[in-house]
């Protein structure tokens, strides 16, 4: 599906800024609305949304449908009465530029379980009616992630392989006294899934009064510690006496790694989705297109053929490409749910099976500016080389910012081909002169990192792959957002033609 010629923004709810430790829901993420809608913008690019594990990863989720509960706004909460303005009195001297997870969640979490005690003692009749009404609707899957997450509190984080074996399995009857046991802990996950949702809608439905869309993200992989694989073991290649994956995803050494990289995420087996419709997978991307308009598909060559690494391995280095049934997959999905606006994330090793796959459902890939100046004049990622139907990016998650990669990542040669390229600097620095190439490229639409808008180094990134720690905390600052930015993006938005 081809999209309109527009622009936007790529920045993860997390991001926001706050006084509250990470970015949330309320007030400042209707603030950034409104600046994608004063500079122009048609679009906002998010990360998984899903409720985050070890590292704070989004792409190693405890729910491949669920929201991350760290993400509900406080002051939401308090103007509903379900906490007290007493409850704000010792606010933690949190970092403002990212987030310290472990301060955060020693804080916030007592706070949540504050909100839904309070939503019990409670006496809002319609409240709890849609409540109740929101439980139903969503028993698919969040009954299985409410016990889940109950009981891996009542197991001390342990992850599900190593619980009872009658619990890991899934007895019959065994989860029965659990379910009693742990009513509590169960009620207060539906009940944090009840409250993100409805605040995220609210959230979405104010971007798309404004003319924006909102662009997700599905990591292809689900986590294996996960409410997905423990209630759908036979949807994944597992050892059915463990519980541990008999391979595990990655991909071959890259760009972004020598010995390639090692995700450790389960495998599908891919026989038992096409026996049962891939009803799975449908009902993953249903439940993410009523979060979001657009969903890009993270590592979408892996659907058409995948890196299988044997588990227990170190590394990614000795793994083997298996085929995948990708046609298959997309037509059902287009049978059940129609064309849906799909974007593809063909980054990495990519053979010309997988831009033929691509290209037979016309979903746009993408390109990356930071790839554009190595190599001569066919380097695919050149502005005049890139097709219509792409998504075009200064660069991504995985990438060091445009100022960071300038300064510590580019060479001589690939600085020397850029100026080239550009004839003269702009003299708005070198974040912007790639905004510029974006923008004024013939892809339909052109995303950029707020941290390039705010011409933001290294220290600034959101994500280092391969590296397990220090990932995914990034903030800015309120201030950060000024009429400056917004004119600039307007004025390029005007001048290329990305407002249709």
């Amino acid at each position: 599906m081809a999209f309109s010629r527009s622009s936007g923004i790529l920045l993860h709810p997390t991001s926001h800024p706050g006084r509250y430790g990470i970015g949330e829901l309320g007030r400042e993420a209707y603030q950034f609305i409104d600046f994608l809608a004063q500079s122009g913008q048609k679009l906002w690019q998010i990360l998984p949304l899903g409720p985050t594990g070890y590292g704070n990863s989004p792409y190693m989720s405890f729910s491949a449908i669920a929201g991350n509960h760290l993400l509900i706004s406080l002051d939401l909460l308090r103007e509903k009465n379900l906490l007290s303005d007493a409850d704000f009195e010792d606010i933690p001297d949190f970092p403002l530029d990212q987030v310290d997870f472990e301060r955060l969640i020693a804080w916030k979490i007592p706070l949540l379980r504050k909100a839904a005690s309070n939503f019990v003692k409670g006496s809002d009749t319609i409240l709890y009616k849609q409540f109740a009404g929101f439980c139903d609707g969503n028993a698919d899957w969040l009954e299985d992630y409410a016990l889940f997450m109950a009981l891996s509190h009542a197991y001390q984080g342990k992850a599900w392989m190593e619980w009872p074996t009658e619990i890991r399995e899934r007895h019959w009857g065994a989860l029965e006294t659990p379910k009693q046991e742990l009513q509590e802990e169960i009620f207060l996950h539906k009940f944090l899934q009840f409250e993100f949702f409805e605040q995220w809608l609210a959230l979405k439905r104010y971007a798309n009064s404004l003319g924006i869309e909102i662009i997700g993200d599905i990591p292809i992989y689900v986590s294996h510690n996960s409410a997905d694989v423990w209630a759908n073991p036979q949807v994944f290649r597992l050892d059915t006496q463990t519980g541990n994956p008999l391979e595990v995803a990655g991909v071959p050494p890259d760009y972004f790694s020598e010995t390639g990289q090692l995700w450790g995420n389960p495998l599908y087996n891919w026989d038992y989705l096409k026996n049962t419709g891939f009803d799975w997978w449908v009902r993953r991307l249903k439940g993410v297109l009523s979060l979001v308009d657009i969903i890009r598909i993270d590592h979408f060559r892996g659907l058409e053929a995948y890196w299988a690494v044997a588990f227990g391995q170190e590394n990614a280095i000795n793994g083997h490409w298996l085929k995948a049934p990708g046609y298959d997959l997309f037509n059902t999905i287009g049978a059940r749910l129609g064309k849906l606006p799909i974007i593809a994330e063909d980054l990495g090793d990519i053979d010309q099976a997988v831009l033929d796959f691509r290209d037979h459902f016309a979903f746009p890939g993408m390109k990356i500016l930071h790839f554009a100046f190595g190599g001569d004049a066919g380097n695919p990622y050149l502005p005049f080389n890139v097709e219509r139907n792409c998504v075009i990016y200064t660069g991504t998650h995985d990438n060091n910012t445009t100022v960071g990669w300038f300064q510590d990542n580019a060479n001589d040669y690939e600085k020397a081909r850029l100026y080239q390229y550009l004839g003269a600097p702009s003299g708005q620095g070198v974040a912007w002169d790639l905004i510029r190439l974006a923008y004024s490229s013939v892809a339909n639409q052109a995303i950029v990192p707020l941290q390039d808008v705010l011409g933001l180094g290294s220290d600034a990134r959101m994500n280092t792959p391969s590296v397990a720690e220090g990932n995914w905390s990034w903030r800015y600052r309120q201030e950060a957002l000024t009429g400056e930015y917004s004119d600039r993006l307007r004025d390029l938005v005007n001048l290329f033609g990305r407002n249709r």
